[in-house]
């Protein structure tokens, strides 16, 4: 590798590693910058703080229990009512903010039950009204363009009053709306308005298939008095898009090809069989609603949690430290440039971590230090194979370039296994055992990128300077 290409390396690593820093760090650094410009009038920028997100496990929350009533539903449709339940609950909770809710059905006889565990709740009278609410179907059809323009320009006439987006409002400037006249328009929908038909007309929702084209779609039946106002509604919107909402959520939008009669209809959208069935089980369950009732309601708090995070840690560091010890006595100077590239993959798993939103959960954790002793092994092949090709008596700098083409198929095939595992967990497991199979998937991505690319810059720049000729540091 030429030098220039090394130091632009080396320049890019350096930018990225302060970029992530900085992100992972913000607090700290941000700390620091408040110290320095209160004593030395300074006016050093901040750097936007944005926390990791923690799991229940970690920061406490509410574990609610719900019973089902299922008896105004036949016996075979009773796990798809629920799975359609679960899902319009899911999305409700994350309307609401709960970041990562963990919504799973579970059977006791012949009782189901929903099981909600809401991490970081801090109005938890407010989730469990908004939870035990029937999940809500309805149909809205286009605004003419005078009235989205309207509710358009209503949305631009509170943003300028506020002097922000309309959707970074706080609680002061709802004060402020009061004052504009009309400023209810604001929060409608500006391409679709409410109808008069909802989930209470719709006798059921599922999955077919077409004729001709065989390909999956939903078919839809409505009562008698649904049925003349979905005749209404497809006559005055012919070519225009009938917007469908579950829980206030788009989830069709069919174009309207005729006048439908009778009741019946299709909704086409080259969907696969799992998306159409999907469709089917939300507009079901917003039409057959399943009243739930809460039998058990606990909080949890974060203290467990904490002690168990902060062992967890503790042994990690210590972990890390034995390896610090190892590398260096066994690997010497390469081991100390491992050590620097596996503290650089640290920081940049956690901004990884931090950007994509991952919840960080104690089994989470556990995948994360499983990562770092997979980047550790990476390293290890490299240097095993590194001093293989040192016993020849080349010169480390010619040395390096074979060591990680020859270490590449056993890192390549030990990586990928682990990876295989680790999507099958995330495919069939459930909550925490996703969370630990994403956080480990991720962790062996940056550490073999952190093996291969970053410790290699570093041996290439070292391997180019006078220490490459002292043998006896590289073996």
């Amino acid at each position: 590798m030429q030098k220039k290409r090394i130091h632009l390396f080396l320049i890019l690593i350096f930018i990225l590693v302060v970029f992530a820093g900085l992100l992972v760090f913000s607090k700290q650094y941000n700390q620091g910058v408040s110290f320095l410009n209160a004593e030395f009038n300074l006016r050093i920028p901040y750097f936007p703080e944005r926390p990791f997100r923690l799991g229940l496990d970690l920061q406490g929350g509410m574990h609610l229990i719900y019973a089902a009533d299922l008896s105004e539903i036949e016996k075979e449709h009773w796990p798809e009512a629920m799975e359609g339940l679960r899902d319009v609950i899911a999305r409700r909770v994350d309307l609401f903010g709960v970041r990562e809710p963990v919504v799973q059905v579970v059977r006791v006889g012949e009782e189901f039950r929903l099981i909600v565990e809401l991490a970081g709740v801090i109005e938890p009278d407010r989730a469990i009204e908004m939870i035990g609410e029937t999940p809500f179907l309805e149909f809205k059809e286009p605004r003419t363009e005078e009235e989205t323009g309207k509710v358009l320009a209503k949305i631009a006439e509170i943003e300028e009053v506020i002097g922000r987006g309309f959707g970074e409002m706080t609680v002061e400037d709802f004060q402020k709306i009061e004052e504009i006249d009309n400023w209810q328009l604001a929060f409608e929908n500006p391409h679709f308005k409410t109808t008069p038909l909802t989930g209470r007309f719709l006798q059921g929702a599922t999955l077919a298939f077409d004729p001709t084209t065989h390909e999956a779609m939903v078919s839809l039946e409505f009562d008698q008095e649904g049925a003349k106002i979905f005749a209404e509604l497809t006559e005055r919107n012919i070519n225009q898009p009938l917007a469908i909402y579950v829980d206030r959520v788009l989830i069709s939008a069919p174009v309207v090809q005729e006048k439908i009669l009778g009741g019946r209809a299709q909704i086409t959208g080259r969907f696969t069989v799992e998306e159409a069935r999907d469709l089917a089980r939300n507009l079901s369950a917003g039409a057959l609603p399943v009243p739930i009732n809460l039998i058990s309601q606990q909080r949890i708090g974060p203290t467990l949690g904490r002690v168990s995070l902060q062992e967890s840690l503790t042994a990690g560091l210590f972990g890390f430290l034995a390896i610090i010890l190892f590398m260096i006595i066994f690997y010497r100077l390469p081991g100390i440039l491992a050590i620097l590239s596996l503290s650089i993959y640290v920081v940049l798993a956690l901004f990884l971590f931090n950007i994509t939103g991952t919840t960080i959960t104690l089994a989470g954790i556990a995948g994360f230090i499983l990562s770092i002793g997979m980047a550790i092994d990476t390293n290890i092949l490299v240097f095993s194979r590194f001093r293989e090709e040192m016993k020849q008596g080349t010169m480390p700098r010619d040395c390096l370039r074979e060591a990680f083409l020859r270490a590449w198929p056993s890192i390549r095939d030990g990586n990928l296994t682990t990876l295989m595992i680790a999507f099958i967990l995330f495919a069939f497991g459930t909550g925490f055992v996703k969370g630990f199979a994403f956080i480990l998937s991720l962790g062996i991505l940056v550490s073999v990128f952190a093996a291969m690319f970053i410790t290699r810059v570093f041996m290439e720049f070292f391997a180019q300077t006078k220490l490459g000729e002292l043998k006896f540091l590289w073996r």
